[in-house]
């Protein structure tokens, strides 16, 4: 039997053990290190367990380490060493024994995590330092293994330990579904039927601990599967209960799916345009829709700890329509409307963030996403958005314009569904192309340089400071953003047109 081990992680290991040994401490290695060791997959997490003053131990092994100490939890016992590796950081977390290990292990969530393995057998010299893994081989009796989680491992379950696993810590119900779909496993029948019980217990818990699951389960491929999931299971509307009466909510003959279907079918689409998965349609939908190094660069920017914009545009996906029930009438000739939803749906969603402890930006953004999710489509009744249309929209949607452009797409394939008409949607890809080439191409359209400023207009006019000043620097902005004026002399001259009571230039639809 092998585990697999990041040389950098092994070596470390080995300065540990030789550390706690010669202190006297009994130490095991559990949880997710062990598992992932013994499946080959690389991982940055150490968990520890140890016999004695757990706090005490980890802030001199932060010493000892050149590490960095944080207290997780004070009265459990868990402390966290970070170190700085050249592989990028390491965590160490160290928890407290309250018993032998096996009593440690039965507390743990599922059985491919109540692996333990002694840590004092790590003293192993690296036979090639520059390798980025290294193999160990190890006996089968030096597992630690009560619940024979690596038996489940083998093929490939997920598990409860106990049949209190989830009354213990509900935020394992989200975790088990997580954890199953990053090691791409199924779960056990019995915990399933646990989880289905037990599932009205997520509100119990921390919104934080939520998000922090959500998050990662939004990092990962094909997650609107994975939501369809956590939804048969009871635990989706748990967590955001405004969604259980989207369920069933009918829309015009255009959509394909009621609201609730509407909005999973969204997130898979986003992940279709994101190159992540496949969408319900055969044939060359992704040919006209921009893609490159850039954009990629763009999704995968960090947005705050753990949630980068391609997991934010996931979620945005998700709550795009969530005000749409709330908002549904039914005109005299039958036809269904939402009208208002997308402002009220980013208001709806900032609730729902706020609960789940998302950060102040991260709101922000999945709010502009959501309330500006119909406008790519309005920017020109026909033809390519003008300029100034596009100048409008980067101003009115900030940093969020990209992602709301990419949104649109994914809406418009989830609305059409296996009906889509293959001119319509070239048309709504073409003027995204255009939108971003412009963007990319002429940084100057969405953020002109600045001609000139409200002293100028004071000073020139004989105005005085208030509203009106930025609505005329607002002006100069569009006009130098369609091209029509270039320099301090013609922005100046625009305003003395607009002063003296000319309208301007004919106002482009935005």
């Amino acid at each position: 039997m092998k585990l697999v081990i990041r040389t950098d992680s092994l070596q470390l290991l080995g300065r540990l053990s030789r550390l706690l040994t010669k202190k006297g401490v009994r130490s095991y290695l559990v949880g997710g290190f062990v598992r992932d060791s013994l499946l080959g997959r690389d991982t940055a997490d150490i968990d520890i367990a140890v016999a004695g003053d757990v706090l005490g131990i980890a802030a001199g092994a932060a010493d000892a380490l050149g590490g960095r100490y944080i207290t997780l939890d004070e009265e459990n016992g868990v402390g966290r060493v970070v170190l700085n590796q050249d592989e990028g950081k390491l965590e160490i977390d160290f928890t407290m024994l309250k018993g032998d290990i096996e009593h440690d292990l039965a507390q743990r969530d599922f059985t491919i995590d109540a692996i333990a393995l002694g840590l004092d057998g790590f003293t192993k010299t690296i036979d090639n330092p520059h390798d980025k893994t290294a193999e160990i081989e190890i006996g089968p009796g030096s597992l630690i293994d009560p619940f024979h989680g690596l038996d489940d491992l083998h093929s490939k379950v997920v598990r409860a330990t106990s049949d209190t696993a989830f009354k213990d810590d509900p935020a394992r119900l989200i975790r088990a579904v997580r954890l199953a779909a990053e090691l791409e496993f199924s779960i056990d029948g019995g915990t399933e039927a646990l989880i289905r019980r037990h599932s009205h217990l997520i509100v119990s818990i921390a919104g934080e601990r939520v998000r922090e699951e959500l998050l990662r389960l939004l990092a990962l491929p094909q997650v609107g599967q994975h939501l369809v999931y956590l939804d048969r299971l009871g635990i989706l509307t748990a967590i955001i209960p405004e969604l259980e009466v989207a369920k069933g909510v009918s829309q015009p003959p255009l959509h394909v799916w009621d609201v609730f279907d509407h909005s999973l079918k969204t997130v898979a689409a986003a992940e279709f345009l994101l190159r992540e998965g496949d969408w319900e349609v055969d044939g060359d939908i992704l040919a006209t829709v921009p893609w490159s190094a850039r954009l990629e660069k763009h999704f995968d920017q960090e947005v705050a700890s753990n949630s980068t914009r391609r997991s934010l545009l996931k979620l945005a996906a998700f709550l795009h329509d969530i005000a749409k029930p709330p908002t549904k009438t039914v005109d005299g000739d039958g036809r269904a409307r939402f009208l208002g939803h997308p402002q009220q749906g980013a208001e709806m969603a900032a609730a729902i963030m706020a609960r789940l402890r998302f950060s102040t930006r991260e709101i922000k953004l999945v709010g502009l996403m959501v309330k500006n999710h119909l406008r790519p489509t309005q920017m020109s009744h026909e033809g390519l958005p003008t300029p100034r249309a596009i100048y409008r929209y980067f101003r009115d949607t900030g940093e969020a314009g990209i992602d709301i452009l990419f949104l649109s797409l994914a809406d418009h394939l989830a609305t059409r569904g296996n009906k889509l008409d293959m001119a319509q949607w070239q048309g709504h890809a073409s003027i995204v192309e255009h939108v971003l080439t412009r963007h990319f191409e002429e940084e100057n359209l969405t953020a002109p340089p600045k001609l000139i400023d409200g002293h100028d207009l004071i000073k020139s006019f004989n105005l005085s400071p208030g509203p009106a000043i930025g609505e005329l620097l607002e002006a100069v902005r569009e006009a130098q953003a369609a091209g029509e004026i270039n320099t301090r002399q013609q922005a100046l001259d625009y305003v003395k047109h607009i002063v003296n009571g000319g309208q301007g230039p004919r106002q482009e639809p935005s």
